[in-house]
């Protein structure tokens, strides 16, 4: 393999996928045509996730929590109890050990499902768009009533649709669970909706001094579609474009508590009619006549295919796969490449693989902590094991906690938002934990360095890694160095 080969490999594996295995540069071959190959190609998930909950099953359960959880209440407002003493002491709330009693261990599947496929995906290239596109419909899990559903939004929502329209995975995350209960629109009703009339009428019957109204319109989810989703902070749209797409998305909702446990329903997601505000709305200067579910789709499908949102995404893509900077000439190409084919997503990557700036020398991304982590671990043949706690927790102090951006935003892309001072002392606080885990058997740090690393490979490192005293040092300044921690 020639130099410039051998460059374009290590791009390929460690900017493009997750980070090289040991070996797997050299192995490669023709890296353009390995990522153009998974640009069609639906990210394997090796069986990780069988037998892990759907989310209806999991609303199921949650329906069953919120019943045992008022019966615990009125128990206690019935005859207080002394509250339980657990390790160290401490009280224990009896309503979140009842919640890690029904629900700790398929978290912690979950959670270790993720980073095992992040270890061992041979469709590396296919498995970071999952996780960038997972992270561009953001759901935060810091939001109580969301908490169960992120980590199934990316399983049911975004792998299936990876390789599809825009407009089929945008449908499949705003009517997912994760995504109505995290941004509260199964809470929305349309103010001259049938609901809302007679929920009118029945406090129109009661004492004065109530309040008019207590269901309405929420704007969160239409917001942040189209600020976030779709068009872009900068499209030209107004607050009541914001108002009129949230009046067509009231009726998208969840099966009630009541509802599944008759035990007739079949889907997580339910439209309801009687929510649904009647009548055309105006968004972007165009009338909007479907009635019920279809008319939210039809604003959706418009979205999908909008120039804004082609050079929002495009922009994103590029930003994340080639530098914080993204050319312009590579953004106008994926533009043209979306709007071309009517927001197919496999001919948005294929612009962007075929751009030569996406090979050129000076691209290069910041790995963010759970980049790095995951190279590591890939770099390292390191197990993660059915444990995830020890990741999790480095991904905690590092910052950049599964699924907890803290806004529907989503992780930033930016370098400049990883390497604060107190930032970069504790990645080398975690490179010498990965170092500590790499298997010893037949293990040789400077051969790793390159068999991972390959034309990247730094003359300082090398020489640093020579004068290690011990094979954990050695791999503990690979793990540390500029290259490793930069996808270049």
């Amino acid at each position: 393999m020639g130099a410039a080969d051998a460059r374009r490999a290590a791009s390929a594996l460690n900017r493009l996928g997750l980070g090289a295995h040991n070996g797997e540069i050299a192995a490669l071959g023709d890296a353009e045509a390995w990522a153009l190959r998974q640009s069609s190609q639906r990210a394997e998930d090796l069986g990780v996730f069988t037998g892990l909950p759907d989310s209806l099953d999991y609303l199921r359960k949650d329906a069953q929590l919120q019943q045992q959880r008022r019966a615990l209440k009125r128990a206690d407002a019935g005859a207080p109890r002394p509250p339980a003493i657990g390790k160290g002491g401490k009280p224990v709330n009896p309503l979140a050990r009842l919640y890690v009693q029904m629900f700790g261990a398929d978290l912690r599947r979950e959670a270790s499902a993720r980073w095992q496929l992040a270890a061992r995906s041979e469709t590396p290239f296919a498995e970071r768009l999952v996780r960038f596109w997972s992270n561009h419909f953001a759901v935060s899990v810091d939001k109580g009533p969301a908490r169960l559903y992120a980590a199934p939004m990316e399983r049911e929502a975004i792998r299936p649709h990876l390789n599809g329209r825009f407009y089929d995975m945008l449908i499949a995350v705003e009517q997912h669970p994760a995504m109505l209960r995290y941004l509260d629109q199964a809470q929305s009703v349309g103010p001259d909706s049938p609901l809302a009339e007679r929920v009118d009428r029945r406090l129109a019957r009661r004492a004065d001094g109530q309040p008019a109204r207590t269901l309405g319109l929420n704007e969160n989810l239409a917001r942040e579609i189209m600020e976030l989703h779709t068009l872009g902070v900068g499209a030209h749209y107004t607050q009541s474009d914001v108002t009129q797409f949230a009046r067509a998305l009231t009726g998208w909702s969840l099966p009630t508590p009541r509802e599944l446990e008759q035990g007739e329903v079949t889907a997580a997601f339910k439209f309801r009619p009687f929510a649904h505000e009647p009548g055309d709305v105006s968004v972007l200067g165009k009338v909007y006549d479907q009635r019920g579910e279809d008319q939210a789709k039809a604003i959706l499908a418009d979205f999908a295919v909008h120039p804004a949102t082609a050079r929002h995404l495009s922009t994103e893509l590029a930003r994340h796969f080639v530098s914080d900077t993204p050319p312009a000439d590579l953004v106008d190409a994926m533009v043209r490449a979306y709007l071309d084919s009517a927001g197919d997503l496999p001919a948005l990557y294929r612009a962007m693989l075929e751009h030569p700036a996406t090979w050129a020398p000076q691209a290069h991304k910041i790995r963010t902590p759970q980049d790095l982590l995951v190279a590591g671990l890939r770099a390292g043949g390191i197990d993660p094991g059915d444990k995830p706690q020890p990741w999790e927790g480095f991904l905690m102090r590092l910052g950049q906690p599964t699924f907890m951006p803290r806004s529907p935003a989503g992780y930033t892309d930016l370098a400049a938002d990883w390497v604060a001072p107190d930032a970069l002392w504790k990645r080398v606080q975690v490179a010498e934990a990965l170092a500590e885990r790499v298997p010893r058997a037949g293990l040789d740090p400077r051969a790793l360095a390159a068999g991972v690393l390959g034309p990247s490979l730094r003359g300082d490192t090398r020489i640093a890694m020579r004068r290690a005293e011990a094979p954990e040092q050695a791999l503990a300044l690979l793990f540390a160095s500029p290259e490793f921690q930069w996808r270049v």
